[in-house]
């Protein structure tokens, strides 16, 4: 039986994201087309903290025919070109204090010639290994932006994603979805949601009437209403690997409305977590992550206020809990799970939204076309996205693990074994003698692939000892010249591109060019 609807219950960023996918890639203007609906509740609110994204989310807005004009005005974004690491490798002591380093976007310069075997030989003594590969640190460190006005959407001098106001991006996706996607919005409250005797959910019981589809898309957050709730699909909980449990969050006006804004997310470590620092165009969005069986929630937000000072004055602070863990399936019956109802770790590398997004492309690719192709499709939907979570989990732990800090409990129990998981363990004691490459990354599911592990294990300081076989890689006068040409492209794009807040006021007045 061929499958002609499918009902997004939830909004936020994942329930919208969703149904734009969905619409765009399933919804004909004949009656071949699949009906996309989606269902909120006017009453409950998104949590809306996450502000921060990666590039992917650039190619999807694209992708959507979001302008990205448009979405620089109405959501309060500014670009993100890296995440800064504070007082992650060390005790904030001393000259140590303040010590930082850049997982930038670019990709590191390693096809077709590898500087990173040569960095780690003869350059890490001279230069962070960020330097070495690529100029976006610097352009970070010098609040340029990452493209200027002559640069159509979606196109730049270095690669970037942006940072956003969660509740406006789901906004400006509504708004999309339903005039330019077609998608059906019902606002209702869900009663009841009713299954047959095969165990698949039947209809939707609302104030508003009762609403039917062949597959429902569960995207009502950490409540996870369908898959959870009703068809009782477990919960895994990871906060055995990954401690960080709990958030504050506040928003933070700017002092100055002329202050510069940084072009990169702020992660600076403390004593039990880290804390979040993002600039958008009218206030900073600022929150603390740590894990409340290392500290208590009082000292928590002491922390917090520490690091505002006086700019907290009169502000109230939002405490979020997080279900640290992922759902044991994503699509059971005709439900498929995206968002918070999926999964959730940590605000880390701003994974979230990375997979709700890229989890919701893959539903649209592989949707599948009958009712009889659910079973094998939700398999390999599941397999793959199990897979995706698993190597998100890997890649925070990684910064928690290579971290030498050890002054609190929370990161010496970090670097317990047992808390690691082995498919990380295999790949650093492997890395401890040879330099990463391709071939550790064979899946298009990695989520985090070479060029961010590179950046993370070097900026951390992770020690790949190659000097006994220095003879496979004499090609040192060419290393050098590369480094040289770094040099060079640094200072040309650096000349071409401005300070990051004028940009953004630029594109407010103007607009980019389309194409």
């Amino acid at each position: 039986m061929q499958i002609r609807k499918v009902i997004v219950v939830g909004g936020g960023t994942a329930g919208w994201l969703s149904a734009c996918h969905l619409a765009k890639k399933l919804q004909s203007h004949d009656a071949q087309g699949v009906e996309v609906c989606l269902i909120e509740s006017a009453e409950i609110p998104t949590i809306g903290v996450g502000e921060g994204t990666v590039p992917a989310i650039r190619r999807s807005l694209e992708y959507l025919g979001i302008s990205e004009t448009e979405f620089v005005r109405e959501c309060d974004v500014t670009f993100k070109q890296s995440i800064k690491f504070v007082d992650w490798v060390k005790n904030p002591v001393g000259a140590n204090a303040g010590d930082y380093y850049h997982h930038v976007f670019d990709y590191p310069a390693i096809t077709p010639f590898n500087l990173t075997p040569y960095w780690l030989l003869d350059y890490q003594e001279k230069m962070p290994f960020v330097d070495a590969v690529s100029i976006q640190g610097k352009l970070c460190d010098l609040g340029l932006a990452p493209k200027n006005m002559t640069h159509p959407e979606y196109q730049g001098a270095a690669n970037y994603a942006y940072h956003l106001d969660a509740a406006k991006f789901a906004q400006l996706l509504t708004r999309h979805a339903t005039a330019k996607l077609g998608v059906k919005h019902v606002l209702a409250n869900v009663l009841e949601v009713k299954t047959d005797e095969q165990g698949n959910i039947a209809s939707l019981v609302t104030d508003q009437g009762n609403y039917s589809a062949d597959i429902y898309v569960d995207c009502t957050g950490f409540t996870s209403l369908l898959i959870g709730q009703t068809l009782g699909v477990t919960f895994m909980d990871k906060t055995h690997q990954l401690f960080a449990d709990t958030a504050l969050a506040v928003q933070v006006p700017y002092e100055n409305a002329e202050a510069p804004i940084p072009c990169y997310t702020v992660a600076t470590a403390k004593e039990a977590g880290w804390i979040w620092d993002i600039g958008l165009f009218a206030r900073r969005g600022i929150g603390y992550v740590y894990s409340s069986a290392h500290t208590s929630h009082d000292r928590a937000e002491q922390v917090l206020r520490d690091y505002l000072g006086h700019s907290a004055d009169g502000l109230s602070v939002r405490r979020i809990p997080m279900q640290v863990g992922y759902r044991e399936k994503f699509w059971h019956k005709n439900c498929v799970a995206i968002g918070l109802s999926q999964g959730f770790v940590e605000p880390l590398e701003a994974t979230g939204l990375l997979v709700y997004d890229a989890t919701a492309r893959m539903l649209a690719e592989q949707f599948p076309a009958t009712k009889d192709a659910i079973e094998i499709t939700a398999k390999k939907f599941n397999q793959r996205v199990q897979y995706a979570w698993d190597r998100v989990v890997d890649f925070v732990k990684l910064h928690y693990l290579l971290s030498r800090r050890d002054d609190n409990d929370f990161w010496l129990d970090n670097r317990k074994r047992e808390s690691v998981p082995d498919s990380l363990l295999e790949r650093l004691d492997f890395w401890q003698h040879a330099v990463p490459t391709d071939y550790d990354f064979s899946s298009r599911m990695e989520i985090f692939n070479l060029e961010n592990y590179l950046y993370v294990l070097y900026g951390m300081q992770f020690p790949t000892e190659i000097e006994s076989v220095r003879y496979r890689y004499p090609d040192l006068q060419e290393a050098s010249q590369l480094l040289d040409l770094q040099r060079v492209k640094f200072a040309r794009v650096a000349s071409e591109l401005i300070p990051h807040r004028e940009l953004i006021k630029r594109i407010q007045r103007y607009g980019l060019q389309t194409i």
